[in-house]
């Protein structure tokens, strides 16, 4: 059987030409930094967003975990999102690795309110925790890719430089706010203290992400990486697909984001309640009557559809490079039949 995997956009598989420039990157010992292809790939990335120092991490959960450890001491405190990625899908990594607590609200679709922000963020004292670094995610996941405003990007940045504070950005899917709104990678960049993005979500590199910070911290964060475990030698074969990635995949993100709106128009008018995708991500709200997401999940695999039960009622598909037209509408078709009592 041939599975249509919705479940997320990091089940994509590199095609032949990444795989060819993979085979061909140049390559030496990225923990003495001296692997070409790797400084390659800082460089240009750190340009993109006009950002001065970039670090190739593994994966995106340490990108945004160095972020907090270098800006947050034990003991400190770190405010985001109640849904935040940092809080919900990276195993308490804050708390357990590096003694920082988080102070949460939930937002609309996941995005921080000016407002409430400022309530939420606290000037220490010897007797009250302070707030150390505030952090947002570009776009959102659990609220359904969704896209902070750049008006409401701007605002935070004003609110938080005002208390002395530094922001970060999971950027993980930053790409296809780019390619959403049109906005400059620039103007992003210039947003933010700290930025990690991701090359295998959306861009179809096998792994890989990339944490931009000031220059100051490169060695910390080197060292820090180590101490991780996220020190790999020939990295080059994986920073090249994310080169490849990034010159021929950004822009094609637009086709996701129109498959996942006709995803959506085709369970709508199966009687879904559908979140509005702004991007690439479709959350599916199930009735009452219906069964549940876990139950709907499971008798859509035996369809040969992979989806993601989100929550009790909720189901999440992420469309990407790999799913055509014709896969999300047999997508729909299969949900439709799963969801039935």
């Amino acid at each position: 059987m041939t599975f249509i995997d919705l479940r997320s956009d990091t089940v994509t598989k590199p095609g032949p030409a990444m795989r060819a420039a993979m085979a061909a990157a140049e390559v030496g010992d990225d923990v003495y930094a001296e692997d070409p292809t790797v400084r390659d790939l800082e460089e240009y990335v750190a340009d993109l967003f006009g950002q001065p120092f970039a670090l190739f991490t593994p994966t995106g959960v340490m990108a945004n975990q160095l972020a907090v450890r270098l800006t947050v001491p034990a003991g400190g405190e770190l405010v985001l999102d109640a849904d935040a990625h940092i809080v919900a899908h990276e195993d308490g990594a804050a708390a357990a690795q590096g003694g920082v607590q988080t102070r949460t609200t939930l937002s609309p679709r996941g995005l921080l309110d000016p407002a409430d922000l400022a309530r939420l963020i606290r000037v220490g004292n010897p007797y009250t925790v302070g707030t150390d670094l505030v952090a947002v995610e570009q776009t959102h996941n659990r609220g359904g890719g969704s896209v902070y405003p750049l008006e409401r990007l701007t605002a935070i940045r004003e609110l938080v430089s005002g208390y002395g504070l530094p922001l970060h950005c999971d950027g993980a899917r930053i790409w296809n706010a780019h390619v959403a709104t049109g906005t400059p990678l620039r103007t992003y960049g210039a947003l933010f203290d700290s930025l990690g993005v991701c090359l295998s979500k959306g861009l179809g590199a096998p792994a890989g992400s990339v944490l931009m910070m000031p220059a100051e911290y490169e060695a910390e964060a080197r060292r820090m990486r180590h101490r991780m475990g996220g020190g790999m030698r020939q990295a080059g074969i994986l920073a090249a697909g994310g080169r490849y990635a990034l010159e021929h995949h950004v822009e094609r993100l637009a086709e996701d984001h129109e498959h996942a709106r006709e995803l959506a128009v085709l369970l709508r008018d199966a009687g879904f309640a559908v979140v509005d995708p702004e991007t690439n991500i479709v959350l599916v709200e199930l009735g009452e009557r219906q069964p549940d997401a876990a139950a709907v999940a499971e008798r859509c695999r035996a369809e040969g559809v992979l989806v993601s039960a989100f929550g009790p009622r909720l189901v999440r598909l992420v469309t990407h490079m790999d799913v055509d037209a014709a896969g999300c509408a047999r997508a729909a078709s299969a949900i439709a039949q799963a969801a039935k009592g």
